[in-house]
């Protein structure tokens, strides 16, 4: 298996809208904002802040990343979207995928990242792969999105390079 990392292109839309659907862990309202961030992403006007990288493995698009600079900040960051194909789950997509995006926010002196997730049990493996990789759960707000589903404030700083 061979994994390659880039940052997208425009005929990529279709297959990022695939994997996330695949995950089965979005709606499809949440597909459709997905969607439409990639598309402002990978076809950027100049106002343009959203940032994408996707992992190509054999050639076919395995998964995607997408981010960009928190409003009225100088460095902090939003992790909006990342989703892997079910199929390769777990073979270090995720951890590449953040990497370069680290990368990226490094380059542009960005130091923290804030990423939201969900307290519903099928968002438990993701919790506890911002936590493994150095974005714990340090804010939960109860009954945030719907009652039962809390909102979930992950926080990490960039490590230096």
């Amino acid at each position: 298996m061979t994994t390659m990392i880039d940052g997208g292109r425009p005929q990529d839309l279709d297959a990022i809208v695939e994997v996330l659907r695949r995950t089965g862990v979005f709606t499809e309202d949440e597909v459709d904002i997905a969607r439409e961030l990639a598309d402002e992403a990978l076809n950027p006007l100049p106002t343009t802040t959203y940032r994408i990288a996707v992992t190509r493995t054999d050639g076919r698009l395995s998964g995607y990343i997408l981010w960009g600079l928190t409003p009225f900040t100088k460095w902090s960051y939003d992790l909006y979207w990342m989703a892997v194909d079910p199929d390769i789950q777990r073979a270090g997509l995720g951890g590449l995928l953040v990497r370069e995006m680290e990368r990226h926010i490094r380059a542009e002196n960005g130091r923290i990242v804030r990423i939201e997730t969900s307290s519903l049990p099928e968002y438990a493996k993701t919790r506890a792969f911002y936590a493994k990789i150095g974005y714990p759960e340090t804010v939960r707000i109860p009954d945030f999105y719907w009652e039962g589903n809390d909102l979930c404030l992950h926080f990490g700083t960039i490590p230096p390079a």
